[in-house]
């Protein structure tokens, strides 16, 4: 009756595929005497997780009759089995009654079922095996063995999760209890915050954090600080699961533009309140190594990861975080910045728009599938620099279509200190007075204008910014200094 495929182990006995008959039998036969047992352990195993091709076929057929409504019993599979004449080797429709008299308890066949998807996992992995390689030998040698690797490790990502979440419809009481739920976690933090807190007042509340799923876009032109906020949150987020000591919480940095010293040097900058210009230059005091010294062995373990390879694509990206999340557990991606990414199947001949629109949507998938937030970095077209007003909008974007339908929540990062400092007038002229009042007004401050929200309301958040230290932190009135610990 078995279908056997042979191992060859390390000492050349041969093996069966790893399986287990009798749960097989079990389980089946307890779905024919209460097909109501179908319903809960659909969300664990599928047809091919049984190993038996004839346990394939009655399971598929059950489903079949139990979606029309219908009632699965030994006879009503009858009809089915003699026409098509594929239990005859084991005994006919005889063999469903004896699967019924082999049936099992709900709370036995809930563990039946998940023997079954064990031994299931068990023989993915070797197949996964074999096809690694065949690869490795049969593939064109033009390959990259670096995408064989890619490619094996979403395969063993895939195994590795399928089945751990069940995507099954929810009664709206299950939704209701899910809500309050999250409600009474915000009420216990005394904040509206149920997502990742960035630590950024203002963003928290208005984003009620860091939401898993989301894709979430911080734009802007050149010099307004998107690495900056970026890397900022990124710190924080790491730096609260650290101090909690959340492991599946640490964070990916993908630096696309920037080394992954140069990133860590702006963030010595920012906590150590050293300028990163003269870290650069090595222009510094006792005190400065000192205090850098001390902040560096403060942050050493925080859970922050910066993988800085240039022209990056999504395929590679995805990987990689999936090998991350498996080996530490992962709370938050950022990407800096989008224009870089390359597609997973690179062309020339296609357009940026369709490349751009591949990056997004694979962004936004990876996203659902880590149910983690994921925030990307984007640069902004030239046309805001052609208008008087510089405040960026949707149709700023570029390639702004599929940016801005994929994405959750869409920021922009606006100084307008920079545009009016560009625009100095001669000092002692008659705009130079009213020009020095509105600098001094305005200094150290940025907007964040959220100009789209999937699931909330959009608006303007002001943040402090200090541009020595590429440092944002939350705005005080009257005062530019951040609200940092």
């Amino acid at each position: 009756m078995s279908t056997t495929v042979q191992i060859n182990s390390s000492n050349s006995e041969m093996k069966e595929m790893p399986h287990n008959i009798e749960a097989e039998q079990g389980l089946l036969g307890a779905i024919l005497l209460n097909n109501d047992i179908l319903f809960d352990i659909s969300e664990i195993i599928e047809i091919d997780h049984f190993y038996e091709e004839i346990h394939k076929k009655i399971y598929e057929v059950i489903d079949k009759i139990v979606a029309k409504g219908q009632l699965a019993t030994p006879i009503t599979l009858k009809n089915y089995f003699e026409i098509e004449k594929s239990l005859e080797e084991i005994g006919g429709s005889t063999y469903l009654a004896r699967l019924a008299n082999a049936a099992v308890s709900l709370d036995y066949a809930k563990n039946y079922a998940q023997i079954i998807y064990d031994l299931a996992v068990r023989r993915s992995l070797y197949d996964l095996g074999g096809k690694l390689s065949f690869s490795a030998i049969e593939s064109n040698m033009d390959t990259n063995p670096s995408d064989l690797i890619e490619e094996a490790e979403k395969d063993l990502y895939q195994i590795s999760e399928k089945g751990t979440q069940a995507h099954n419809v929810q009664t709206f009481k299950s939704s209701i209890e899910e809500a309050v739920e999250l409600m009474h976690k915000a009420f216990e933090n005394d904040s509206s915050v149920v997502g990742i807190s960035t630590d950024f007042r203002d963003l928290d509340q208005k984003l009620g954090g860091l939401h898993p799923s989301d894709l979430l876009i911080i734009a802007g032109r050149p010099s307004m600080g998107k690495t900056s906020l970026a890397t900022n949150i990124a710190f924080n987020v790491a730096k609260n699961a650290h101090k909690n000591q959340d492991k599946d919480s640490s964070v990916l940095f993908f630096s696309l533009e920037m080394s992954s010293e140069q990133l860590a040097t702006r963030i010595l900058s920012e906590q150590s309140k050293i300028s990163s210009n003269e870290i650069r230059k090595g222009n510094l005091s006792e005190n400065d190594v000192d205090s850098l010294v001390n902040v560096s062995k403060k942050i050493l373990e925080i859970p922050l990861f910066i993988d800085d390879t240039p022209a990056i694509n999504i395929a590679t990206l995805s990987s990689r975080a999936r090998r991350l999340k498996r080996k530490n557990g992962l709370g938050l991606i950022v990407v800096d910045y989008l224009q870089l990414l390359r597609p997973a199947k690179y062309s020339r001949n296609e357009s940026r728009v369709l490349e751009i629109s591949e990056i997004t949507q694979g962004l936004k998938a990876l996203a659902k599938e880590m149910n983690i937030p994921i925030i990307a970095l984007s640069q902004l077209s030239r046309q805001v620099e052609q208008r008087e007003d510089k405040k960026p909008m949707l149709s700023d974007l570029r390639e702004s279509g599929s940016i801005e339908q994929d994405s959750d929540v869409v920021m922009f990062i606006f100084r307008e200190e920079y545009y009016l400092e560009k625009n100095s007038p001669t000092p002692g002229s008659a705009d130079f007075i009213e020009w020095q009042q509105k600098m001094e007004e305005i200094h150290g401050q940025a907007d964040l204008l959220i100009s789209k929200q999937r699931h909330g309301p959009t608006g303007n958040i002001k943040l402090s910014f200090e541009s020595k230290y590429t440092r944002f932190g939350n705005f005080i009135s009257n005062d530019q200094s951040s609200n940092y610990d």
